[in-house]
């Protein structure tokens, strides 16, 4: 199949609506049960070769909970080899709700989401026992969105093998419904009183992050991304590439290409390549880092095996 297929926002919201919810619900088991990170790396989920994961979590039992967006089936497995599964089609996210309790309950894994919410979504207040509002669910739109999921994340695994420093696994947000790559400097960041407590952790040291997400009302067209936080002066004025432009959000930016103007591009993967690299080093170069320091040529450190060599 092409890279990076047509994703048009508006010919799925309705359904992107749905899985995101259904993903958040899945997403506060991990959270739950998975060992802690730092900077939440132990919440996001992972892309498989057959749709998203949790990644194994607890320890009795350890136990996965698998989005198969292949077969469009939600699956909850143990190490002793059992497993629920229950289908995605059709069904309103209460329905969801209502597979995933029993197929917890069933396993013997000790997890209550009776009254779990959805997180920063306009219907925050409404437990997921209670949406029968969400059902809208397209397979194919599903299926393309982890073939996207997928393409992106090869792309953001080569653009993180350019960084010797600490950064992120390439992983996918359940909150904002991103895939996004992290670099981080050594650097900590002193947040104000107020500061909340997922932004403290989050942003706990000086990084660069660089995602793609889907669209949403607020800006409904899938984009590729990046932010330097805390952003320093001068950034919004750094060039970008061709087609590529600094957005306003608040008091900072962020350097946004859309999907389809890389799609158009005539090598699209190094299109967002260059698009990631231009926006890392005019965040990294104003904000003090190593720039060549920290770069690692083809995913190597060792001198000896370095390209050339």
């Amino acid at each position: 199949m092409e890279l990076f297929p047509a994703m048009p926002y508006a010919a799925w919201s309705d359904t992107l609506a749905t899985v995101h919810r259904i993903a958040q619900m899945a997403g506060r088991v991990r959270l739950l049960s998975g060992p802690r990170r730092n900077h939440w790396w132990h919440v996001p989920f992972h892309v498989t070769g057959r749709g998203i994961t949790t990644r194994p979590m607890g320890l009795d039992p350890t136990f996965t909970i698998d989005l198969d967006l292949v077969d469009h089936r939600l699956d909850v497995s143990t190490a002793e080899g059992r497993r629920v599964s229950s289908s995605l089609l059709g069904r309103s996210v209460a329905a969801v709700h209502a597979d995933l309790t029993t197929a917890l309950r069933d396993l013997g894994i000790a997890v209550d989401l009776s009254d779990a919410r959805p997180f920063d979504l306009p219907d925050a207040e409404r437990p997921f026992a209670e949406d029968s509002e969400h059902a809208t669910y397209d397979p194919a739109a599903v299926t393309r969105y982890w073939q996207v999921l997928s393409q992106v994340g090869l792309v953001l695994e080569e653009f993180a093998g350019r960084f010797s420093g600490k950064t992120s696994p390439v992983h996918h947000f359940w909150h904002t419904f991103d895939i996004a790559l992290t670099r981080f400097s050594d650097r900590v960041v002193e947040h104000p009183a107020g500061a909340d407590a997922v932004t403290r952790e989050a942003y706990s040291r000086e990084v660069v992050s660089s995602g793609f997400w889907f669209g949403d009302p607020t800006f409904p067209d899938p984009a590729f991304y990046s932010y330097t936080a805390p952003e320093p002066a001068g950034l919004a004025e750094a060039p970008l590439p061709e087609g590529a432009s600094w957005l306003e959000r608040g008091a900072s930016h962020l350097a946004v290409l859309p999907y389809d103007v890389a799609r158009a591009a005539p090598d699209p993967r190094t299109a967002v390549l260059d698009f990631y690299e231009a926006a890392y080093v005019a965040g990294a170069t104003r904000a003090g880092w190593d720039v060549a320091g920290l770069a690692c040529a083809d995913g190597r450190t060792d001198p000896l095996r370095r390209p050339g060599r």
